[in-house]
């Protein structure tokens, strides 16, 4: 079973910086407690105040899987952050060795 490598890209809506950018500290605290995270980090882009990646990383899709139904995830990702988002993509890779 291979790890899993997830890259969020988020534009967030005009004029909804402010709101939403104290909610991507608590979710790399509460992800990275996961048993099954292995990494998940939150960067703004360079030159853009809109543009943020999470580079997460898992140790299988059923971790990622796992991580989609925990408290922290429905209330701060889905609850709060989603909402306030123009734009989502993510993407996901298998990590081979």
């Amino acid at each position: 079973m291979s790890a899993l490598q997830v890259i969020a890209r988020h534009t967030i809506a005009p004029g909804k910086e402010e709101e939403i950018l104290g909610f991507y500290p608590k979710l790399v605290e509460a992800a990275l407690t996961e048993p099954g995270c292995l990494g998940f980090e939150a960067y703004r882009r360079l030159g853009s105040e809109r543009e943020i990646v999470l580079l997460e990383r898992y140790a299988s899709r059923e971790a990622f899987a796992d991580h989609r139904e925990t408290t922290h995830f429905k209330e701060l990702v889905l609850g709060e952050i989603v909402p306030r988002l123009e734009n989502r993509v993510i993407e996901m890779y298998d990590v081979t060795d």
